[in-house]
C-alpha cells in the first residue's frame, strides 16, 4: 500500500476548512493576529500583494478619469445624523472618540480627560464626511462630474473577525463621485462594476457574477448597490466588491448643490464604491491548495524564486554566481508589461525548509540549481500550481525564454480551474425541498462542504428573504445581471409566485 503523503498545511480543506484558510495565511506569511483584539498585521509578503492590488486598481480608475486626495479618519457624530438610513446600517459597528487627552489618576494609571464637545467617529464609511466637502467644491454644473477615489483604512468593530475576511481595521479604496445628471451616476455606478468584474478575473483569476442587491442587502442610504460574488472551495459566496448608486439622498443631506444649465438650483447625483483587503483572503480561498497559497502571477509579489542547492562550501562560489547570472538574464524577460520579478534566496538554511516556504507562499515558479544542473546548464523547475512535489528539468536557455509563457499559462490555467469548480457547483433549482437538500449538511454538528450557488425564483418580498435566512443560513448573494428579470416559477422560499430568479448561497 502508499505511503499517504503528508501535506504542509494541517488541517486540510476537507478535514476544517475555516481552520485551513486560517493556518494558509500565517503559512503563507500574509498577515497575523495583532495585540489588539481584531486587528491583524499585514507582514512583508502580504502587504507587497496588497500594493500590486493596488497599483493595478489605481491605473484602472485613473484612467477613468479618477483622482486621488484624501479626507479626515475622523467624522462628527452629528455629519453621521444627517441621512437617516445610513445611520442606523452603522451604529452598531462605529468606534467613537469621546475624549482628546489622557492624564494620570490618583493610581497612577492613565484615564481619559478632556471630553470632546461632540464626539467623533473613527471612519467606517466616508459618504457624509466626503459629502460635507463636496458641498462646498460644487457650486455650478461646470464643477460635475467630481471624480475622487482614496486609499484609506476603516474601522468597523466587529465581534467575530478572521483574518482579511473581517476585521475591525482593515485597508481599502473608497471612489466618491458626483455628477449632473442621473444617467450619469448610473452609467458611473456599472463602469465602476466592469472594473471590478475585470480586475477579479483577469488579475485575481477569482471568476465573478456580478449583481444587484436585494433592498435587504442593500448599502445603507443607496438606491441600488451592485456587487460581485465569487464562489470559494468551500463552496460559500464571497462578496469581493460593491458599486452603490446613491441617487440625490447623500446630496440632499449634505446640500451638494449646484447650478444647473437653466440656471435652477439642483441636487447632484452621487455614487459610492469600493473594495479592500477582502480580496486577499477570497483569493487565498479560491487558489490555495493544502499545502499553501498559490499566487496568480500578474499580482505575485515576485514571480521565481531561485534556490541554490548547495552540498559543500567548495561549491558555493560556483552554485550562486551561476544563480546571480540566471536572476540577471530573467529579469531581462517581461510579463505583463514588467520586467520578471526575480528572488535569489540565499540565506543559509535547510535547502528542502527554504523549498517548502516559498511553497506555502504561493510563488508561481520555484528553481533549484545544484552542482549537477550547472554541468548541464539546465535548471530544475517546480510550478505552484501543480502538485508540490512535482519539479522538471529544463535546459537552462529554454527555460528563461519560456518563462513569461509559464506565468501567463498559470494565470489563465488558475481562473479556468476556479471557473470550471464554480460550473461544477451552481445549481438551477426550482423546487423547495430541493433546494432544502441543497443548503443542508449531512453532518449538522460539523459540517462537511455542501451547497454552492442556487439560481432559482424568488418572489421578491423581504419577510421571504429572512425566512430563508432563518431556516437556511442561505441569502440572495445578487439579482445577476447576465439573467433578465423574468418571472415564472415557484418561488423557493414560500411558494409564491417567482417574481425573478436569483442567486441564493451561503457566505462569508
Amino acid at each position: 500500500m502508499a505511503k499517504e503523503q503528508k501535506t504542509a498545511i494541517t488541517p486540510t480543506r476537507a478535514e476544517d476548512y475555516p481552520e485551513w484558510y486560517q493556518q494558509v495565511v500565517r503559512a503563507a506569511d500574509l498577515a497575523e493576529t495583532s495585540p489588539v483584539r481584531g486587528c491583524m498585521v499585514i507582514k512583508p509578503w502580504g502587504y507587497a500583494l496588497w500594493e500590486n492590488i493596488r497599483t493595478v486598481l489605481d491605473r484602472m480608475f485613473k484612467e477613468t478619469g479618477h483622482s486621488n486626495a484624501y479626507f479626515p479618519l475622523f467624522i462628527p457624530l452629528s455629519f453621521l445624523q444627517k441621512e437617516a438610513t445610513h445611520v442606523e446600517g452603522f451604529a452598531k459597528e462605529c468606534a467613537v472618540v469621546t475624549h482628546h487627552r489622557l492624564e494620570a489618576g490618583p493610581d497612577g494609571k492613565l484615564v481619559p480627560t478632556g471630553e470632546l464637545e461632540e464626539p467623533l467617529i473613527v471612519r467606517p464609511t466616508s459618504e457624509t464626511i466626503i459629502g460635507a466637502t463636496y458641498a462646498k467644491w460644487v457650486q455650478s454644473y461646470r464643477d460635475l462630474p467630481l471624480l475622487i477615489n482614496q486609499w484609506a483604512n476603516v474601522v468597523r468593530w466587529e465581534m467575530r473577525t478572521r483574518l482579511f475576511l473581517r476585521t475591525t481595521e482593515f485597508l481599502w479604496q473608497e471612489g466618491h463621485t458626483a455628477h449632473e445628471t442621473r444617467d450619469e451616476a448610473w452609467e458611473e455606478t456599472l463602469k465602476i462594476l466592469n472594473i471590478y468584474q475585470h480586475f477579479a478575473e483577469d488579475y485575481m483569476a477569482m471568476p465573478v457574477i456580478t449583481g444587484e442587491k436585494t433592498a435587504v442587502e442593500r448599502f445603507p442610504g443607496a438606491d441600488n448597490t451592485f456587487s460581485i460574488e465569487a464562489m470559494m472551495q468551500d463552496r460559500k459566496a464571497l462578496q469581493a466588491g460593491t458599486s452603490h448608486f446613491l441617487g440625490q439622498n447623500f446630496a440632499k443631506a449634505s446640500e451638494i448643490m449646484f447650478q444647473s444649465r437653466a440656471g435652477a438650483r439642483e441636487f447632484a447625483w452621487t455614487t459610492s464604491w469600493g473594495v479592500s483587503t477582502r480580496l486577499i483572503g477570497g483569493m487565498v480561498m479560491t487558489h490555495a491548495d493544502d499545502d499553501g497559497m498559490i499566487m496568480p502571477p500578474r499580482l505575485a509579489p515576485n514571480h521565481v524564486v531561485i534556490l541554490p542547492i548547495v552540498r559543500n562550501a567548495a561549491d558555493a562560489d560556483r552554485v550562486h554566481a551561476y544563480c546571480n547570472d540566471l536572476a540577471t538574464a530573467l529579469r531581462s524577460q517581461s510579463y505583463d508589461g514588467r520586467p520578471v520579478d526575480v528572488v535569489f534566496d540565499k540565506r543559509d538554511i535547510n535547502a528542502g525548509d527554504k523549498g517548502w516556504q516559498w511553497i506555502k507562499r504561493g510563488i508561481p515558479l520555484r528553481v533549484e540549481v545544484g552542482p549537477r544542473d550547472i554541468e548541464q546548464q539546465a535548471v530544475f523547475v517546480g510550478r505552484r500550481d501543480r502538485p508540490a512535489r512535482e519539479k522538471t528539468s529544463m535546459p537552462r536557455e529554454a527555460f528563461i525564454g519560456a518563462v513569461p509563457g509559464l506565468l501567463a499559462e498559470i494565470q489563465a490555467g488558475l481562473l479556468q480551474r476556479a471557473l470550471a469548480f464554480r460550473e461544477a457547483n451552481t445549481r438551477h433549482i426550482e423546487k423547495a425541498d430541493e433546494f432544502r437538500d441543497f443548503f443542508t449538511p449531512q453532518n449538522p454538528e460539523k459540517p462537511e462542504a455542501h451547497g454552492g450557488f442556487a439560481l432559482s425564483p424568488w418572489c421578491g418580498h423581504a419577510d421571504c428573504e429572512k425566512k430563508i435566512n432563518d431556516a437556511l443560513s442561505v441569502t440572495v448573494r445578487c439579482m445577476p445581471l447576465d439573467h433578465p428579470p423574468q418571472a415564472g416559477g415557484t418561488c423557493v422560499g414560500c411558494g409564491g409566485p417567482g417574481a425573478r430568479r436569483v442567486i441564493f448561497a451561503k457566505s462569508y
